[in-house]
């Protein structure tokens, strides 16, 4: 169990990226909203660009925020979980 601990806390186990690695449609979706992204910058002028960035430096923001609390909860659901598992008294089995 240490070990798993240890990869969590230097950083080396990062759930948000397992997730878009391993999920193909996930990528894709990626692909084809850079690619779109891209074309609509292109076609923007100086302004209409800058506000473009700011508006995705909030969605960005807001994405992490929703992450963080996605994870956070589904972190204590599975404690609650195990804690469920080892505290059941096993009648059922």
């Amino acid at each position: 169990m240490g070990n798993i601990l240890e990869e969590f806390w230097y950083g080396n186990i990062n759930p948000q990226e397992q997730s878009k690695e391993s999920n193909r449609a996930i990528k894709e979706l990626i692909k084809l909203m850079g690619r779109n992204r891209d074309r609509l910058h292109d076609s923007m002028t100086a302004e209409q660009q800058e506000t473009l960035e700011k508006y995705d430096d909030c969605v960005n923001e807001m994405y992490g925020l929703i992450e963080l609390e996605i994870f956070s909860y589904a972190f204590r659901l599975g404690g609650r979980l195990m804690l469920a598992t080892l505290m059941d008294s096993g009648e059922d089995a």
